[in-house]
């Protein structure tokens, strides 16, 4: 059996769900993907049933990317490879001497994938997080008539931007098969939200809260001014204790680690809710992202369009008529996408493609 990208080579370097989803929509139409997995595996093992569905027909490979040998050994696999994909933060992947430079420099034609929360610019580009914070920043978490805000039961954001990402690598592996060229790709999942969300509240992705208890320091928290944030760890320490720095929780609490805050979920989620309720969303904002935490506010699709993060990575644009207009969900370094271009009238082009 033969598939649509056959011959497609793709390195994936991405842990967790975004980049491996990406890679396995494409190794289930036919690429031959090469999976690196940190000492240990992908964390996402633990979750067996999640892992199967993103590992599918994928290759793996174990190398410590900290490491010389392990560096030299992962471009050596790009000098072969069509595709490379990563997930870090950004930053992390010219640390490791694996940026888009570091990488083209050994395979000029390659077609390198970034897929991160917020993008490799803009003024949130440092920002950690997950998926409930981009998008709550994104304008899908706006409540409507007084309710809370809820998040939906499937991760959109993860999701949505591995989704795009493949879209993306598919149509310059299109353009490198015709020309020889190759592509640098920047996905954020803050981006591919709003551009589904779009800049007016009829648009405003629903959904349900989640069925079961999730981490401590995790969901939407009401702040003391009616507005709200997100926090978003799941089982990081550190984020726990940003989360405990910033609102200022006792000693003990800081100090548990993942497990024992399992064990204390509903002691560590009401004090970090009674906390978030004693302050403006300001302030919440200004402390939690001060101690390096998880945490973005929780948007109407109006805030959404204003903000400087998306007006900045040109997921939104000023119409000229006093609205905003979506532009496309992720950027291309070497062959851009058009901006918004006017509506056609109806029969406007019959002459077809002339």
């Amino acid at each position: 059996m033969t598939g649509l990208l056959d011959g497609m080579r793709v390195l994936d370097a991405g842990i967790w769900r975004p980049v491996p989803h990406a890679t396995q929509m494409l190794a289930d139409l036919g690429a031959q993907v090469l999976k690196i997995e940190p000492p240990g595996g992908d964390p996402m093992r633990t979750f067996p049933q999640l892992f199967r569905d993103i590992a599918g027909h994928k290759r793996s490979i174990e190398l410590d990317l900290r490491s010389a040998e392990g560096k030299a050994r992962a471009l050596e696999l790009v000098a072969d490879a069509d595709v490379f994909c990563e997930g870090w933060r950004p930053g992390v992947a010219a640390r490791l001497g694996l940026s888009y430079d570091d990488v083209q420099a050994r395979n000029p034609a390659i077609i390198y994938c970034s897929v991160s929360g917020y993008g490799q610019t803009g003024p949130n580009v440092a920002r950690p997080g997950h998926d409930v914070n981009y998008q709550a920043l994104a304008g899908a978490l706006a409540p409507r008539d007084g309710e809370e805000p809820v998040i939906p039961r499937v991760p959109i954001a993860d999701l949505a931007a591995g989704s795009i990402a493949a879209f993306c690598i598919c149509a310059a592996w299109a353009k490198r098969i015709r020309t020889g060229e190759g592509e640098r790709i920047d996905v954020a999942m803050a981006d591919v939200v709003a551009s589904w969300s779009g800049t007016s509240s009829g648009n405003a992705l629903r959904g349900r809260t989640q069925p079961t208890r999730g981490s401590a320091g995790y969901g939407v928290f009401a702040c003391s001014d009616g507005r709200w944030i997100t926090l978003a760890v799941i089982s990081e320490d550190h984020f726990w204790q940003a989360v405990c720095v910033g609102l200022d929780l006792a000693g003990d609490l800081r100090e548990l680690r993942h497990l024992e805050r399992v064990d204390r979920y509903d002691e560590c989620q009401t004090a970090v809710a009674a906390a978030c309720a004693r302050l403006t969303r300001g302030e919440a904002l200004e402390r939690l992202t001060a101690a390096g935490a998880p945490v973005a506010p929780v948007l109407d699709p109006s805030e959404m369009a204003a903000h400087e993060q998306f007006r900045e990575r040109e997921v939104v644009f000023d119409a000229g008529d006093g609205t905003a207009r979506l532009g496309f969900p992720a950027r291309l370094q070497e062959h851009p996408p058009r901006t918004p271009g006017p509506t056609p009238l109806v029969d406007q082009d019959r002459q077809g493609w002339a």
